[in-house]
């Protein structure tokens, strides 16, 4: 019963994504398209091709060029962007016409669901994503230092359930506090991407974090991928002068 409860508020969180960029199944289809659905192997591949920052996080980066436009345009295009597409009205934290700088942090909940041996995880992602406008071109800085974890200890596929004393199971969201003791066996931690597979070999949770490597990645492809369309097309295809 413990198993098919947190399976569920899995598939809860996953069409509830705060980032409305894609539904975290139709970006799963994406991912497969792209590398496979061998996890172990994508995130080996990848491993190859993506670097860290001084701060030991994931982190993309690219220049898309858009001649003719000015600065003013860009940052209107980018600015109705962001409000479009996330819906948490904290996301956009920092948005500053003068500079040209637009930062946005948004959770994306349940991006990866693994039910290991013995324990169960489901892993959320924060990426940053900035956006430098100059004329004719925006800088896109993508970041990922963690992933968020939240552990179900023994709901795994030879793990032994646990009850409280009144015969129920309490199931959080990821963002509980420290103290909360609702449920000995369920809680959250923080996985540092670097530490762990496929960037480090014997990683007990590879087969998790296999997963959310190159689900990160190909998310941060799509987080690119919008981000040049709204610049070069805008959001709706009619938000040109000529009205």
């Amino acid at each position: 019963m413990k198993k098919m409860i947190f399976c569920i508020l899995c598939a809860f969180l996953s069409v509830s994504v705060n980032a409305q960029i894609m539904k975290v199944a139709d970006l799963e289809k994406y991912a497969k398209s792209r590398y496979g659905d061998r996890w172990l192997d994508a995130a080996f591949n990848l491993a190859r091709e993506i670097t860290f920052d001084k701060n030991q996080s994931l982190s993309y980066q690219e220049v898309i060029q858009a001649p003719g436009k000015t600065k003013q345009q860009l940052y209107v295009a980018l600015n109705y962007w962001a409000t479009a597409t996330f819906r948490d009205k904290q996301a956009i934290t920092l948005n500053d016409k003068e500079e040209g700088c637009i930062i946005i942090s948004s959770t994306i909940p349940a991006i990866v669901e693994h039910m290991g041996t013995l324990n169960a995880y489901s892993v959320s992602i924060t990426p940053i994503i900035r956006m430098d406008i100059k004329d004719g071109k925006v800088r896109v800085t993508y970041t990922v230092q963690n992933y968020d974890i939240l552990n179900n200890v023994g709901a795994g596929w030879l793990g032994i359930p646990f009850d409280d004393n009144q015969g129920r199971s309490s199931y959080g969201d990821g963002k509980r506090m420290k103290d909360d003791k609702t449920d000995r066996n369920l809680y959250d931690e923080q996985w540092e991407i670097a530490h762990h597979y496929p960037f480090v070999q014997k990683d007990p949770q590879k087969r998790t974090c296999a997963k959310a490597l190159v689900m990160t990645h190909a998310y941060s492809n799509a987080v690119l991928d919008k981000i040049e369309e709204a610049v070069k097309n805008g959001i709706v295809g009619n938000e040109d002068d000529d009205w």
